[in-house]
């Protein structure tokens, strides 16, 4: 899913192709997991921490009833402003700050986190009002990142799962149909964490 001739590849979904793209971004094949096992849907409030271009901020809050943006370094901000006022939609909050010290003054209940960000089990030790079904999201390169992000949450009372989803394209020609000899493989591990239910 590279650019080509410096535009976005025309698998990414319409509301991302009209976007510019900068720093690294969070890929239509992880963004769609994210959202099918959070369970975001149009009443959803969402949190997403690390915007960098601001990709993943903007295809949630063309989903999701309101989306509260966070990023914390000035040239990415200003990269995911540019992005989001491209875009059109106008129910998303754009915060340069941390979403450690943001989340706290959010008077929403939240039900999805998602962090694409170093160290995001620091959430855990943030003040936030989550919603009962809410869900956390980490975006996770590395599995030592899993690890510390899973013994945070555990710690804290959450359970966890965590996945990596591999894509392989189809090729259809005249001779014959099969899968691409090489796939869009390993972009990071996505560890869903939600509070424990206690009966």
């Amino acid at each position: 899913m590279a650019r080509r001739k410096n535009k976005i590849d025309f698998r990414f979904p319409p509301i991302l192709r009209k976007l510019k793209r900068g720093p690294q971004v969070i890929l239509p094949k992880d963004l769609g997991a994210i959202v099918a096992y959070s369970g975001m849907n149009k009443e959803s409030i969402v949190v997403d921490a690390g915007a960098g271009s601001g990709f993943s901020t903007i295809f949630f809050a063309s989903i999701a009833k309101k989306v509260y943006s966070f990023e914390n370094r000035e040239e990415f901000f200003e990269f995911a402003s540019k992005n989001i006022k491209r875009s059109g939609l106008n129910n998303i909050s754009f915060n340069f700050e941390s979403v450690f010290d943001g989340i706290s003054k959010i008077e929403d209940k939240v039900d999805v986190i998602n962090l694409d960000l170093p160290n995001p089990e620091q959430i855990f030790d943030s003040n936030f009002n989550m919603s009962d079904e809410g869900c956390i999201v980490s975006y996770l390169p590395h599995a030592e990142q899993v690890s510390s992000f899973v013994k945070s949450a555990s710690e804290h009372g959450f359970e966890t799962f965590t996945i990596e989803v591999i894509v392989r394209e189809i090729i259809s020609r005249d001779r014959g149909t099969r899968p691409q000899n090489t796939g869009l493989m390993h972009t990071a591990y996505l560890t869903f964490a939600r509070k424990q239910k206690t009966d």
